[in-house]
């Protein structure tokens, strides 16, 4: 069986477009901004922080970032590994409450090369799947639907987050 591919170099212009726009690190910026419902950033750590995707692949599809500016998996401390990690399983936990996801995409792109639109900020991405959610839409009308805002899912993952460390 032959594998197919699927292009989407429409993409490519708005991440590009973005960095060009922050003039430097975009997660950087966004960080220090502190002003987490503009940007959509609905968890913070000590030492990570976790943020919607403003160009989501899907609905809840998310970035979880080390707050310190670092290009390589092998430039974090072991205290920023795991509160990465750590992170991870949250935004997993409340992702699977407010969406109800089948399964998840979870990878790292590390360089320009292995696709990485923002290379010198490492992150890792969390997208939220469900069968049957990739159809012929961006093939065919190069448009990608998203059946939830990203303010209507912010204001749910941050009231889902209220309530579960309320309980605890």
């Amino acid at each position: 069986m032959t594998m197919e591919k699927i292009w989407a170099p429409w993409r490519v212009k708005y991440i590009f477009n973005i960095v060009k726009k922050s003039g430097g690190c975009v997660f950087c910026r966004i960080l220090k901004e502190k002003k987490d419902h503009k940007n959509f950033i609905f968890l913070r750590t000590k030492l990570s922080y976790a943020v919607l995707n403003i160009f989501p692949y899907n609905s809840g599809h998310s970035l979880i970032l080390p707050k310190r500016h670092v290009n390589d998996i092998s430039k974090f401390t072991r205290e920023e590994w795991a509160d990465l990690v750590e992170l991870l399983e949250k935004v997993k936990k409340l992702l699977d409450k407010t969406l109800k996801p089948q399964g998840y995409n979870i990878g790292i792109n590390i360089g320009r090369a292995a696709g990485a639109g923002v290379p010198r900020h490492i992150h890792i991405h969390i997208v939220p799947r469900w069968r049957g959610d990739a159809n012929f839409m961006p093939v065919i009308g190069h448009t990608k639907v998203i059946s939830q805002s990203l303010r209507s899912l912010y204001r749910h993952l941050i009231d889902e987050n209220k309530r579960r460390y309320r309980r605890n």
